[in-house]
């Protein structure tokens, strides 16, 4: 399956499954992110507030910034205040 401007690992879509994220959930991060903010190693991290079985959380998706952009992982946390930038 190919998304249009990025391309998913199987690693993250593995750790989606894992993690307990549908993939929809990781395609609505990407298409429209809530935030885009600097990560480790040159990462960026995509992310929105999404609720998922009743509880909020920020779903978190770590991008390469290469040609097309690829998605390397993805976890939420529910965390918000520590991940969530109130800059943007």
């Amino acid at each position: 399956m190919s998304e249009t401007g990025y391309h998913i690992t199987d690693h993250a879509r593995e750790e989606a499954k894992r993690r307990g994220i549908p993939l929809d959930v990781l395609q609505g991060v990407m298409k429209s992110p809530g935030q885009i903010v600097d990560a480790h190693n040159n990462r960026k991290a995509y992310q929105s507030k999404v609720e998922i079985d009743g509880k909020l959380y920020v779903v978190r998706v770590l991008v390469e910034n290469t040609d097309p952009l690829t998605v390397v992982t993805v976890y939420r946390t529910s965390k918000i205040e520590k991940y969530w930038s109130d800059e943007s």
